[in-house]
């Protein structure tokens, strides 16, 4: 199958994180996944919810899409005075995504919170949002330890996330915007530097899909994950990527 931009079937759209792009910000990270850009920023607030054991600490995500991020202009959040379901349910699984990579006891009585405002959006977003996170949020841990604040780091492990689909009833690595607008069966995959399993959100938006066809798409995945985490690692490591 001849892709939109002439990628092969298992490869990713090209990549960049371009760390410390915010000032202010414990951590922070812009993350290219071809046409789709997410500003990614980590904050820390000595403090936790009220849910949080005593003696742990918390992360957490918010995640928003600028008004024309997209092909038509949308709405701010602010301006419909709610969040929309679409956005909610991104940040928790990106929440969700990056806590499965601290030891909360580790990392102590307060709070990471870490913001994915997309600027462009092609497709993707979500999985964009818990790669450059898992960086800003690498960043502020490391900060956090050069301050004396942490004498040990809380990360037990890398996280990243990548989408795969089927088009025209052919498994796919990291759709854009058209092909996830065509895709019969959408798939997004979260996993650690292990290759273990955080969350898969799978949906058969145009038929139903075997188990054979849906552990395809996991193995794309997981090519796809090991190519971002190798990139991850790069960055983190001060090299330019």
């Amino acid at each position: 199958m001849v892709r939109i931009d002439g990628r092969g079937e298992d490869q990713l759209r090209p990549v960049e994180i371009l760390p410390h792009v915010n000032k202010f910000a414990e951590g922070s990270c812009l993350i290219r996944c071809g046409d789709t850009h997410v500003l990614c920023t980590a904050s820390v607030e000595e403090r936790t919810p009220p849910h949080v054991p005593y003696g742990e600490g918390w992360v957490t995500a918010e995640y928003s899409m600028l008004p024309r991020a997209n092909r038509e202009r949308s709405r701010r959040d602010v301006s419909k005075l709610k969040l929309s379901p679409r956005s909610a349910e991104i940040q928790r699984l990106v929440g969700r995504a990056l806590r499965a990579a601290v030891d909360m006891k580790k990392l102590g009585e307060r709070t990471i919170t870490i913001d994915c405002d997309v600027l462009q959006g092609d497709g993707g977003t979500r999985t964009a949002s818990v790669t450059g996170g898992y960086v800003a949020l690498a960043l502020a841990c490391r900060k956090l330890m050069d301050d004396g604040v942490l004498k040990k780091n809380p990360l037990t492990t890398a996280v990243a996330a990548v989408s795969a689909g089927i088009v025209n009833d052919v498994p796919l690595l990291d759709l854009c915007y058209e092909e996830d607008a065509k895709a019969m069966v959408d798939l997004n995959c979260v996993m650690t530097q292990e290759g273990e399993l955080v969350e898969i959100q799978g949906t058969g938006e145009g038929r139903a899909f075997t188990l054979q066809e849906q552990r395809k798409l996991v193995d794309l995945c997981a090519k796809g994950i090991q190519e971002l985490q190798a990139i991850q690692t790069i960055v983190l490591k001060g090299g330019a990527r």
